[in-house]
């Protein structure tokens, strides 16, 4: 750690970062690691959609994708993806084009209408809130904020959540009516739930009769390495535990095919699917099945699916190994950092010296780079210790990503040669 070196070597390390940085903002750069957005290259992959479905106008079933109907979605396409997301076809909808959507539409539908298994509206009831693992996703922050639902955060473990605070807070709390899960190769630091964690989230007790785990499954396809991780599958778990409407699980295509045009899915129990079905016969006539049809064309089939998530593979996996190489040149072994070696998904999660992540978010877009907010991996924005950086590497050029990741280290080193030194003045 910076307190352990010498005074002489710590002023010669700041003086060194101060000048780096000097440099860094003399050059002029204008980059963006804020969202994990695919590059237009990986959107290129799926150009051919756009000419699709060409003169074909008809499912597999007969049904006429450009008219009214449908609302649980193509079967053909339900059965491409019902085996990734470890949900039976019979009980996945395919929807529009955003599983955050999916999940907004159930926040609402569980306020203003009766939830399987639930004794009254969570409208009607004076507080509702739900369990923020964390670090996470800071769009399922956003929802509950929307929506008045209060936010627990529960430290995020090697295996998932912390299970003996979840267990702890869902049984003696009956007010607490969901978890956010982002399972596999989770947002922003990759961890892979745990068979034991996917089996305690499906068993534990919980004091409310209508608790819910919103199971964001994002990622289940975005491996990185040559050994996909593969998790357990849930709502067999919860069925199997006798709680066979806790899940809900949700993805999409949209770091698949085209984040703007893509299909998302919501799979549940029977009863479940049947709640959210007859929800949004009240607000939609159905979901674009021409784009479904377009997905079934396209990707044909889950062997299908796979072999163009290796074509995205190998568009993303330099620029993580990109962000590892110059981190550990740049930040290794100094005690200013941690970071994260996700085996997939989108994101690496950076982790400065207490107190030190908002300093150095504010110095790197002082130097034309411009990161994802210092606590927005935590609710309310609120990390207590101020040390989580989350870095996006997808979008930017492999160029533009390395100059982003060498300008970043040097606003870490600045930023954490500066505690150093403030810390020996006041010895």
């Amino acid at each position: 750690m910076t307190t352990e070196l010498s005074p002489d070597a710590l002023t010669g390390l700041l003086e060194r970062a101060r000048q780096d940085y000097q440099d860094l903002t003399g050059r002029g750069l204008s980059l963006d690691l804020t969202r994990g957005k695919p590059a237009p290259e990986q959107l290129d992959l799926s150009e051919d959609l756009l000419s699709l479905p060409g003169g074909r106008h008809a499912s597999a079933d007969g049904t006429d994708v450009r008219n009214y109907g449908g609302l649980q979605g193509l079967p053909e396409l339900r059965e491409i993806f019902a085996g990734m997301l470890q949900v039976p076809a019979g009980q996945l909808l395919a929807a529009g084009n955003s599983s955050l959507e999916l999940m907004h539409d159930c926040l609402v539908h569980a306020l203003l209408s009766l939830l399987p298994g639930a004794e009254s509206r969570w409208v009607e009831q004076e507080r509702i809130a739900f369990l923020c693992p964390v670090p996470g996703y800071d769009r399922h922050f956003a929802l509950c904020e929307r929506f008045g639902i209060d936010m627990i955060p529960v430290p995020m473990t090697a295996e998932g959540p912390d299970m003996e605070v979840v267990e702890r807070l869902v049984a003696e709390d009956p007010t607490i009516k969901g978890i956010w899960c982002v399972p596999k190769y989770s947002n922003p630091d990759g961890v892979c739930y745990s068979d034991a964690t996917v089996a305690r989230l499906a068993s534990m007790s919980t004091a409310a009769c209508d608790f819910r785990i919103f199971w964001d499954n994002a990622y289940t396809v975005h491996h990185l390495t040559d050994e996909p991780v593969e998790i357990a599958d849930l709502l067999a778990a919860c069925a199997g535990a006798g709680n066979p409407d806790r899940a809900f699980v949700f993805g999409s295509t949209s770091k698949i095919t085209s984040a703007g045009s893509g299909v998302a899915f919501f799979g549940s129990s029977p009863a479940n699917v049947q709640w959210l079905l007859g929800n949004n016969a009240k607000r939609s006539i159905g979901p674009d099945k021409v784009n479904q049809l377009r997905h079934v064309l396209f990707l044909r089939d889950a062997d299908g699916v796979r072999a163009h998530m290796e074509r995205q593979r190998a568009l993303l996996q330099p620029k993580f190994e990109v962000v590892a190489r110059i981190l550990d040149a740049e930040l290794g072994g100094t005690g200013l950092a941690t970071w994260t070696s996700p085996k997939g998904g989108y994101f690496v999660t950076l982790e400065v010296p207490d107190g030190c992540a908002k300093e150095v978010v504010r110095r790197a877009a002082e130097a034309g780079i411009v990161l994802t907010p210092a606590g927005a991996t935590h609710p309310y924005g609120d990390d207590p210790r101020d040390a989580v950086i989350r870095i996006a590497p997808s979008y930017p050029r492999l160029a533009e990503l390395e100059q982003a990741i060498e300008g970043l280290a040097v606003c870490v080193r600045l930023v954490g040669y500066e505690l150093g030194h403030r810390l020996y003045a006041q010895r």
